[in-house]
């Protein structure tokens, strides 16, 4: 996909490429309005990320906690194209972001993922 779906919310079940159930979804951004002007107008976030949304440093803190230290690319990339926060499942299970190209389809109240929960990257 080229976009995080419109559709998504907190809560929905994530299943990888072979239908395994991985997690839900956390929380997530469907990315900037304008790719070429990048900053916190959104066509969609979810609630948890919506309150405090009035400048790009606000935008970055409340996607990336101190002790989450992306990539800077990534960062920018995150805020571009939108993401989705993975709640893994499983005691010791980590977290992962899940970007546009990950995206297979959307599947009544489920995300289905084109790739494996290996392949996409840990939060």
């Amino acid at each position: 996909m080229e976009a995080i779906p419109n559709s998504i919310h907190a809560g929905m079940k994530v299943f990888d490429r072979s239908m395994h159930e991985i997690g839900t979804v956390e929380t997530f951004r469907i990315g900037d309005e304008d790719p070429d002007r990048p900053g916190p107008e959104t066509a969609g976030v979810s609630p948890l990320l919506e309150e405090e949304r009035n400048t790009f440093a606000a935008a970055l803190a409340d996607i990336f906690t101190p002790d989450e230290r992306l990539p800077r690319e990534m960062q920018e990339k995150a805020l571009r194209e939108g993401f989705v926060r993975l709640d893994a499942d499983g005691l010791f299970a980590a977290d992962r972001y899940i970007f546009p190209e990950h995206i297979d389809r959307i599947d009544g109240d489920r995300l289905v993922l084109g790739v494996h929960k290996q392949d996409l990257m840990k939060a």
